[in-house]
C-alpha cells in the first residue's frame, strides 16, 4: 500500500462481546439507531474497503456508547477487553491499523490505570473519549487527574459525540447521529474552552469530529456573550483556541459545512475520517467521492494535505 494513501483518524471497530454487553446494559438500539445498524467488524472487511478508498492506515476507536454501563469494575474489564483486541489487530496489521484506546470514564482510577496500561504496554497512539460519560463532561473538575496525565503524556485525544442522559427526547425520537451528536460535541468543546481546561491543559491534542459540526455557526455568539458577561478582553478568543484544535471530515462533506470549517481551523488542522464501521462501507465510499468533489476548490491535493498533517500529529510523541 502506498505511503501517500488516506490515514483514517476516526474510524470504529466492535466485537461480538461487546455488542452483547451494550444491549444488555439496554443499548439494544444504539443512540436512537434501528438495532440491525450494529456494526459486525472485522479487519478482513476494513481492510477491503481501506484497499478500495485508498486508505493506507485507519486508526481504530470504539464508539458510542462506551464502556461503562453503571458498575466500575465491569467497565474497567470491558475496557482493557476491548483495548488488548484491538492491540491484537494492530500487531497483526501494524502497518494498516492504529489504535485509540477506550477508558472506563467516570472512573477516574480506572481511567488513569488503562490509560498506563494502554499506553506503556499496548503502545497505544492515544485515547477515544466521549463527549460526556454518564453526563460528566471533558472539562468537569473531576475528570481532572485524567486531563492532567492526557496533558503530560501530550496525547492525542479523539473526542466522539454520545448521548447525554436526561436530553433522550431531544431528538424527537430521531437518531442522536442525525442532529443531536452535532450539538453534543458543540456543548463539550465549548465547555472545555470556557471553563480554561483548554489552556490548563494545552498539551492535549484534541480532534474535534465531524468537521467541527455547528461549532463554527456558534462561535461569534459565544464569544459576544462572554463579553455581556464581563470576561476580560485580553482573553484567548473562542475562534483562536478553536484554531488550536484538530478537526477530521467525517460526516456530510457538503460546500456550506466546509466554508464553516475553514472560518475556524486552517489546512494544516484537516484530518481525514470515514466513520466506518459505524458509517456502512457504501456510504462511506460515497463521502469520499463527495470529498474529493467538495474539496478540490479549496486544496489542490487534500488527501496528501490531509495524510502529512496526520503523519506530523501521529509523529510528534507516543503519549508515554
Amino acid at each position: 500500500m502506498s505511503t501517500q494513501g488516506l490515514i483514517d483518524v476516526h474510524a470504529h471497530f466492535t466485537t461480538p462481546h461487546y455488542i452483547e454487553a451494550a444491549k444488555a446494559a439496554g443499548h439494544v438500539r444504539p443512540d436512537g439507531m434501528p438495532e440491525p445498524y450494529w456494526p459486525r467488524w472485522t479487519a478482513e472487511e476494513h481492510l477491503a474497503l481501506m484497499d478500495e478508498a485508498g486508505i493506507a492506515k485507519a486508526m481504530l476507536s470504539l464508539s458510542s456508547p462506551g464502556v461503562h454501563f453503571g458498575e466500575d469494575r465491569a467497565a474497567r474489564r470491558l475496557s482493557r477487553e476491548i483495548n488488548e483486541f484491538c492491540a491484537r489487530t494492530v500487531r497483526q496489521h501494524p502497518d494498516r491499523f492504529g489504535q485509540f484506546a477506550t477508558l472506563p470514564l467516570p472512573d477516574v482510577d480506572g481511567a488513569l490505570t488503562e490509560i498506563a496500561y494502554s499506553f506503556d504496554e499496548l503502545g497505544a497512539d492515544g485515547v477515544a473519549l466521549l463527549s460526556n460519560h454518564a453526563g460528566i463532561r471533558l472539562a468537569d473538575e473531576r475528570l481532572a487527574p485524567v486531563l492532567t496525565e492526557l496533558d503530560r503524556r501530550a496525547a492525542i485525544v479523539l473526542l466522539h459525540p454520545t448521548t447525554c442522559p436526561g436530553h433522550k427526547a431531544l431528538p424527537s425520537g430521531r437518531p442522536q447521529p442525525m442532529i443531536e451528536f452535532l450539538f453534543e460535541t458543540a456543548r463539550t468543546v465549548i465547555d472545555f474552552i470556557l471553563s480554561g481546561a483548554a489552556t490548563r491543559f494545552p498539551r492535549i491534542r484534541l480532534i474535534v469530529p465531524h468537521l467541527g459540526g455547528v461549532l463554527a455557526l456558534l462561535t461569534e455568539r459565544v464569544e459576544a456573550f462572554r463579553t455581556i458577561s464581563g470576561e476580560p478582553a485580553d482573553r484567548v478568543t473562542v475562534t483562536e483556541q478553536l484554531g488550536r484544535f484538530h478537526y477530521d471530515l467525517a460526516g456530510m462533506p457538503s460546500k456550506q459545512q466546509i466554508a464553516a470549517l475553514a472560518a475556524i481551523a486552517g489546512p494544516d488542522r484537516l484530518l481525514y475520517g470515514s466513520d466506518y464501521a459505524w458509517t456502512r462501507r457504501e456510504l462511506a465510499l460515497h463521502l469520499l467521492t463527495t470529498l474529493d468533489s467538495t474539496m478540490a476548490g479549496e486544496h489542490e491535493d487534500w488527501r496528501a494535505l490531509t495524510t502529512h498533517n496526520a503523519n506530523l500529529l501521529l509523529g510528534q510523541g507516543s503519549g508515554r
